[in-house]
């Protein structure tokens, strides 16, 4: 552990001179981020549910070159790379399952009919993104199927604060990464596009790739009646080396594609606001189990979903009445699971109550959703916050919450695997209970959280040579206690900050014999993560991140992060080191993670 302690010591000093600086600490308010969920929008501060906001600002300095790098900052956030630059990463909140994590681009929801192991193929690149809000808890009263145990909403620019961006990137393992940025805007209009491409030749045997992005957003009418378009497209291609089934498997080879447009506006009449959306998304699987020799075995899957939705606001003396409702058709087309579809018709309705001169809040909710394959199915829920002080909140919230099976889990078949068509939707009971205090740039916030699920779905066979068949069998109840610190001070006439966040949960699992069980619960029991970003002057910063993780039944594992940034006018050079050093682990699948590696970048404003 000696190699660790320097890192503790640097806390430390920072912690002392934080407390001795407390002078000179900047007086001016954190800023009030309004959180964009569902149909009733409020400041965070007013939120009563675990919420984190990572900021354009906070994703500049952060060191990381993508969005699932950047997701491992965040306590509670179980990002399980395969790996590097977010190549392939499958994405678990507060211990559920990918499959049970909804991701949002500007609140359009694109969870995959096919498996949540492709959520992260729909990420965009951290240059185009202004914000994320990160919720924790039950959220299907909110979005609906999928926000089982959270969701995770990218919030897109409008424009860009310059006409340009260009960057370029070198590294270990010969990566290779270049994009460029465009913007324009006026007052009545905007028009933000992006293309990037990254490569590599792999940290080991068959782990090459080479990832194609390309997003633009349009804002028209700012002036009278809003139009948004936004379009992406995502094309990853790479060596699978042990990514699926046994980690011997070294020749597995995979290429995905990940597309969505979308049309969408707000309109506000009165006491009325309307916020219309049409979306298409699409995405596209195709793997090869021996990356030379197709024929061995070949999965081709394709999805669509086609959706409409419409989320209305009504203010009044009694309150803010949020309605909404949401149509989508969901279709795949694939060679091994058929062809199918499903239509899903969710109405959703909330009201918001302030009483006791708006220092107490209550918010019942309720969203029901109609599947032609799964029938009916409600989740009620409410979130209750009273405000002690202007600056101290105390907040609770209850719900039910679900996830349909998806067509993996109903109807995937191979020489191992066997689907079940007589599957229920997994369902929970989630409660949680917190705080939030905020003053001036410091914030602590801390909740304990429970979830007591039935009907998960977990993959069991009658012997160990039969094949593994989906089957409701996993009742899970889970706990936990979440820490967050944010403190910013100033030091050399220059703002400093640093964030520390803890995550611990517990499953209390039903006993399967592990022999005939394919997934065991493996959630991080112990996560911490500690970010400080110290700016030396106004051209010169540096950033360094940490993260324990402990796994039941696992040693735990240290990884620490660098990078320096030095900015002379428009040009920004930056030196990123991750795993300075050389911590050995795996997060998935056992896929050994690579050993300390580094990028050299250079970015250009103009």
């Amino acid at each position: 552990m000696k190699k660790y302690v320097f890192p503790y010591f640097l806390f430390l000093a920072v912690a002392i001179y934080a407390q001795q600086a407390k002078d000179s600490i900047a007086t001016n308010h954190l800023n009030e981020v309004v959180v964009a969920l569902g149909r009733i929008d409020l400041p965070l501060s007013e939120n009563s549910r675990s919420i984190q906001i990572i900021t354009a600002e906070t994703i500049r300095q952060s060191g990381v070159n993508n969005v699932a790098d950047l997701l491992q900052q965040v306590a509670g956030v179980d990002v399980r790379r395969r790996g590097v630059d977010g190549t392939q990463a499958d994405l678990y909140i507060r211990g559920g399952s990918f499959d049970q994590t909804l991701l949002l681009i500007d609140g359009i929801k694109l969870e995959d009919a096919q498996t949540g192991h492709h959520t992260l193929n729909f990420v965009l690149p951290l240059e185009v993104i202004e914000r994320i809000e990160i919720v924790k808890g039950p959220a299907a009263r909110v979005f609906g199927q999928n926000a089982f145990t959270g969701a995770i909403n990218i919030v897109t620019k409008t424009s860009l604060s310059t006409t340009a961006v260009l960057a370029a990137r070198v590294g270990s393992f010969e990566q290779r990464n270049g994009e460029a940025t465009f913007g324009t805007s006026n007052e009545n209009s905007s028009l933000l596009a992006h293309y990037s491409i990254k490569s590599s030749d792999g940290y080991r045997f068959n782990t090459d790739f080479t990832n194609h992005n390309v997003f633009l957003k349009g804002q028209f009418n700012r002036t009278t009646t809003p139009i948004n378009v936004i379009a992406s497209f995502s094309d990853r291609k790479f060596g699978a080396n042990g990514f699926y089934a046994l980690p011997s498997y070294a020749d597995q080879y995979e290429e995905t594609q990940a597309s969505l447009v979308a049309l969408s506006t707000r309109i506000q009449k009165d006491k009325w606001v309307f916020k219309p959306r049409l979306y298409w998304r699409r995405g596209q699987d195709m793997y090869l189990f021996v990356r030379n020799n197709p024929a061995i075995y070949r999965n081709l899957h394709i999805t669509h979903k086609v959706g409409a939705s419409l989320d209305a606001s009504y203010y009044s003396d009694l309150g803010t009445t949020g309605l909404g409702i949401d149509l989508a058709r969901v279709s795949i087309d694939s060679n091994n699971l058929g062809e199918r579809e499903r239509f899903v018709t969710t109405l959703f309705a909330e009201h918001r109550f302030q009483l006791l001169n708006n220092s107490l809040d209550i918010t019942p909710g309720l969203a029901v959703s109609n599947y032609t394959d799964f029938g009916t199915q409600f989740f009620p829920g409410i979130d209750i916050g009273l405000a002690i002080r202007p600056k101290f909140r105390l907040y609770a919230n209850a719900g039910y919450t679900y996830r349909i099976p998806t067509f993996t889990d109903l109807y995937y078949s191979d020489s191992t695997t066997i689907g079940n068509e007589n599957l229920k939707a997994e369902e929970a009971i989630t409660e949680e209970f917190g705080f939030r205090w905020t003053k001036n740039k410091a914030q602590i916030s801390m909740a304990f959280f429970n979830r007591s699920a039935e009907n998960l779905i977990d993959y069991i066979r009658p012997t160990t040579e039969g094949r593994f068949k989906a089957t409701n069998i996993r009742k899970v109840n889970t706990q936990g206690i979440e820490l967050e610190v944010k403190t910013q001070f100033v030091s050399w006439n220059q703002p400093q900050l640093f964030t520390l966040g803890y995550t611990y949960l517990t499953d209390d699992v039903d006993q399967i014999n592990i022999d005939f069980s394919r997934y065991s619960i493996n959630s991080l029991r112990h996560h911490l993560t500690f970010n400080q970003v110290a700016n030396f002057n106004k051209n010169l910063s540096l950033t360094w991140n940490y993260k324990l993780g402990q796994r039941p039944e696992r040693d735990a594992y240290h990884v620490f992060d660098a990078s320096i940034r030095y900015k002379i006018n428009a040009v920004e050079l930056n030196l990123s080191v991750f795993n300075i050093f050389d911590e050995v682990y795996s997060e998935s699948n056992l896929v050994p993670l690579p050993l300390s590696n580094g990028t050299f970048g250079l970015r250009f404003a103009f």
